[in-house]
């Protein structure tokens, strides 16, 4: 398989990269890491007539502690999220995450930008932005803006991103104390896309959950936060029948679809059955930090 002809660019700093993206009108593609962008090619469900490969752009790969929140560049890889100290620290949940995502080989390569870029439904990095309410800032070469994660991700790969903007960085509000977390997937092989994957927060005072996050990926055209099941959660001692309305709650609010891999009702059940399992995790979690 080879991909369809091109130009190609290699970006040695922000400007050049956006003045090109604004010339191609649309027509070129951002080449990070590449590890969904080739494959793409070759198969030549993409056809852009020029690539921007910004590797060399030398301050999008970064991950820095701030008094209220982490900033990632765009360019940091998967490895360089799964082994930081800082993210173990403040977003453990993100770490055990990312250590999912595919091969080491891949996560060497494949970056942050590119994955929420590509938002894949079945991925794991655009569900820890949705959860962990990543604020997503992106440029162009007429301005800025920030938008909230869970409006970035619109459909089955397709973001809240024109052809001439360019993803720079993701910032993660650090979590309140007392917050205990849980990630359950189902894959049918190790470093496969998830079958149904769910990651849940618990923030804790005293025995009462006084925030709740439930992410789900996997069965929806998008990641999803369960609104009403974290509404149900919230002012409550976690216990059994607690889990079981969350859960519920969960199985009622998405509509799965039916693939090669699994059945619609066999997603919503594993949504459900993980729902649970991550929830007990962070209750666990929360009582002992």
């Amino acid at each position: 398989m080879k991909p369809p002809p091109f130009d190609y660019i290699v970006a040695i700093d922000r400007d050049t990269a956006l003045a090109t993206l604004a010339r191609a009108g649309g027509e070129a593609k951002i080449l990070a890491g590449g590890q969904s962008l080739m494959p793409m090619l070759n198969f030549r469900l993409l056809r852009p007539s020029i690539l921007v490969d910004i590797n060399r752009i030398p301050d999008l790969g970064f991950i820095e502690e701030t008094p209220d929140s982490i900033r990632i560049g765009a360019l940091t890889r998967h490895f360089q999220l799964e082994t930081s100290p800082i993210i173990a620290q403040h977003f453990p949940v993100f770490s055990y995450a990312v250590a999912h995502v595919g091969h080491l080989a891949i996560r060497n390569r494949g970056t942050i930008g590119g994955s929420l870029s590509h938002a894949d439904p079945a991925a794991e990095l655009p569900m820890m932005a949705v959860l962990l309410d990543a604020r997503l800032r992106i440029v162009s070469a007429t301005g800025s803006r920030t938008v909230a994660a869970r409006d970035f991700f619109l459909d089955t790969m397709t973001v809240d991103l024109d052809g001439t903007e360019l993803l720079t960085e993701i910032v993660l509000p650090k979590l309140p104390v007392r917050t205990g977390w849980g990630f359950e997937e189902i894959v049918r092989r190790h470093g496969d896309f998830a079958i149904a994957a769910v990651a849940a927060t618990l923030t804790l005072s005293g025995s009462e959950i006084v925030q709740a996050r439930i992410a789900l990926t996997g069965v929806a055209p998008t990641t999803l936060r369960a609104a009403e099941a974290e509404s149900l959660l919230v002012g409550r001692e976690f216990d059994e029948n607690l889990s079981r309305r969350a859960i519920e709650a969960v199985r009622e609010a998405i509509s799965p679809e039916t693939d090669l891999h699994a059945s619609a009702g066999y997603r919503r059940h594993l949504a459900g059955v993980l729902t649970g399992r991550a929830l007990t995790a962070a209750w666990q979690r929360g009582h002992a930090g």
